[in-house]
């Protein structure tokens, strides 16, 4: 370890193994100098801490590095900044932080000294490293043997991150080729673009919603568009409203439910491969079908059942809650709306009936029909396709 002796006292250099570096600023109530501070820091916290955090020990066992202090004076105050690094670990690192504040004269002056901040000196490294690493990759992994090495992901990760652009009015998430390719390839969201520069397409654009923004529209005019979306309703739906709105000339499809956003390299080819010509689409030939694929399954439920859920419901109302039923449609558990979909999620969450201060969306009726709920009741029906036989949906106002 590099260290300097002065006075028969080992002090660490705060580049050595220091973990953590105290921020702190002092003021002072009259003219002091740098020796002043330093003097009552050590002095007035003797004894404060006892043996194992005195101050004079830790600096000869090289376990605190040399303070540094910068002050000056101006109109008969002095203020300035004081650093003390650290090799010890977060808790005694904090009490001696603690003990900093304690001071309260420097020489003969009123003094003040707060704690700003405490810095991690290793996250501060890890992180220029990761920002050097990136300019390496960037500056000498220019060939395309780089794809034989295995960097680390999060240096992968980052690079990907800061090849996403912000593109047209509507600031979409896109890769950094859109407008040199003559064809792009439209995904839903920010974490489909991502995926899709992980693995080196870059003519990627997301439309972010179900609304088809106008610069995709005005892009599809000029440019060979292929619509890559998931493989699940979610799909289907903005499916739908592209080819309504743009001017699609291929489609391509996530395995049948999966995400693009979660597609390994060899499924996102397979899938681009298999892309169809939307003259070859048969399934919105279907879509087209008013009704068939819209038989919003709403029932009112038998006689005394009815009572029982309107009571539950009028206990949710007005209040962001959310009661899952058991078979006798009695209370199992009370959660806020916002945790409804997690609480389905876990594996021993059964029951009859869900009735939530909320609106009744597609993704909730596919949980609910999954764990084999008979009642699902809420606020009203949002866009929903599709409603299983074996499941009731029910609104506030059918009760």
């Amino acid at each position: 370890m590099s260290s300097d002796i002065k006075g028969g006292m080992v002090t660490m250099k705060a580049n050595d193994t220091t973990k953590y570096l105290i921020h702190a600023e002092i003021e002072a109530e009259g003219v002091v100098e740098r020796p002043d501070v330093v003097g009552a820091i050590f002095g007035q916290t003797e004894g404060l801490l006892g043996g194992d955090l005195d101050l004079r020990e830790l600096q000869k066992t090289g376990r605190i590095g040399r303070i540094e202090v910068k002050i000056e004076s101006k109109g008969g105050r002095s203020a300035g900044e004081i650093k003390v690094p650290s090799s010890l670990d977060k808790v005694e690192t904090a009490i001696l932080a603690a003990a900093l504040e304690t001071i309260e004269r420097v020489g003969p002056c009123s003094a003040r000294i707060k704690v700003l901040k405490i810095e991690d000196v290793r996250a501060s490294k890890r992180k220029k490293i990761v920002e050097r690493a990136m300019d390496i990759l960037r500056e000498h992994f220019e060939e395309p043997e780089i794809e034989s090495e295995r960097i680390v992901e999060i240096v992968r990760q980052a690079i990907r991150a800061d090849e996403i652009v912000e593109y047209g009015e509507e600031k979409l998430p896109a890769g950094p080729a859109i407008d040199e390719s003559d064809a792009i390839i439209v995904v839903e969201g920010r974490a489909d673009v991502l995926n899709l520069l992980r693995h080196g397409i870059k003519n990627v654009i997301a439309v972010e919603g179900t609304n088809i923004p106008k610069t995709i529209v005005e892009l599809s005019k000029k440019k060979t568009v292929t619509a890559f979306l998931d493989g699940d309703r979610g799909g289907d739906l903005i499916l739908k409203e592209l080819l309504q709105v743009a001017e699609v000339d291929y489609v391509a499809r996530a395995p049948e439910g999966k995400e693009v956003e979660e597609l390994t390299q060899k499924e996102i080819l397979k899938s681009l491969r298999n892309k169809v010509p939307v003259e070859q689409l048969h399934v919105l030939k279907k879509e087209v079908r008013e009704g068939r694929e819209k038989e919003k399954t709403v029932e009112k439920p038998k006689e005394g059942i009815s009572d029982v859920l309107r009571k539950h419901t009028e206990s949710v109302k007005g209040r962001l809650a959310a009661r899952v039923l058991d078979r006798n449609l009695n209370l199992i558990k009370e959660v806020p709306v916002r945790d409804l979909v997690k609480i389905l999620k876990t594996n021993n969450m059964k029951g009859s009936a869900i009735v939530f201060d909320g609106i009744i969306t597609q993704r909730l009726i596919d949980l609910a029909a999954k764990k084999e709920f008979d009642y699902i009741v809420g606020v009203r029906l949002g866009s929903v396709v599709k409603v299983p036989t074996s499941l009731r949906v029910i609104t506030f106002d059918q009760l």
